[in-house]
């Protein structure tokens, strides 16, 4: 198949300037429907990935993301929602963004352009064969995410991929690449709608997936949780009363804020 980037294809719609409010509101939500959709066509290929990152991780891995613009800020959201969700250290996972700290708030000039910085990016990390890295392209052509990746793979380091266009140059340079095809963006060539969405679900996906297999979410409950707030110590009590069948709100407080977390307290009561 012959590389076609269609998130750079004319939007469906024109004329965006004379459109009411309601109108802009309306479409751009009936173009954010499609995304679950193909998302649900790559479920094998992210399937695929996660189990790779689950059995690096057991074997005392780490899972990095890498990637420039919207789609490093998105590794970066993921990767730092971790520790707190499910009380991780904060190597675990790793996000990695083309021009560094300054580019998660800023637009660094070329950084995405840069063949060389993203394996540099990576191997201030010591990344090594245990590890697994993601590369996040919407148009799946960045050079320095593509490099990266090959870097990865010339050291027997596991890659995986996310874009959204079909057959993508970074897709060839991942063992597991995600493929998800949204179709041109609303304004053209705006990859932080559509594009950005679906990326967005996707991380959400495979963090969330791999954590559950790691074993720190039990039933339906984050029990490792990071007791970082007012309102993450009250549904930790909450979860802790029910879990331990305790009946004094204070009681349970105390128990969870000596001991750190739900699993924790719920274990010092089984001793």
């Amino acid at each position: 198949m012959a590389f076609k980037q269609i998130t750079e294809s004319d939007s469906n719609y024109r004329h965006l300037e004379k459109m009411t409010v309601k109108e802009l509101l309306t479409n751009m939500n009936k173009e954010d429907s499609l995304v679950p959709a193909a998302i649900e066509k790559a479920i094998p290929q992210i399937e695929q990935l996660v189990s790779a990152i689950v059995d690096k991780m057991l074997g005392g891995g780490r899972l990095f993301y890498i990637g420039a613009g919207t789609s490093g800020r998105l590794g970066i959201v993921d990767a730092s929602e971790c520790p707190p969700s499910f009380g991780v250290s904060n190597e675990l996972v790793i996000g990695i963004i083309a021009g560094g700290k300054k580019a998660i708030t800023e637009a660094v000039e070329f950084a995405e352009d840069d063949t060389l910085q993203g394996w540099k990016d990576l191997k201030a990390h010591s990344v090594c064969e245990k590890d697994v890295v993601v590369g996040i392209a919407a148009s799946g052509t960045t050079p320095y995410v593509i490099a990266a990746l090959n870097n990865c793979r010339t050291n027997n380091i596991i890659t995986g991929s996310i874009c959204c266009n079909p057959d993508a140059p970074l897709s060839k340079s991942a063992n597991y690449p995600i493929e998800v095809i949204v179709g041109p963006e609303f304004v053209t060539g705006s990859t932080r709608m559509k594009s950005g969405t679906a990326q967005k679900l996707i991380l959400n996906m495979i963090s969330t997936s791999v954590m559950i297999q790691l074993g720190r979410v039990e039933d339906n409950k984050m029990v490792n949780m990071q007791l970082t707030n007012d309102k993450l110590v009250d549904r930790g009590v909450k979860m802790l009363m029910q879990q331990a069948q305790i009946d004094d709100y204070e009681t349970a407080r105390k128990l969870l804020l000596k001991t750190g977390s739900v699993k924790m307290a719920v274990e010092s009561r089984h001793s």
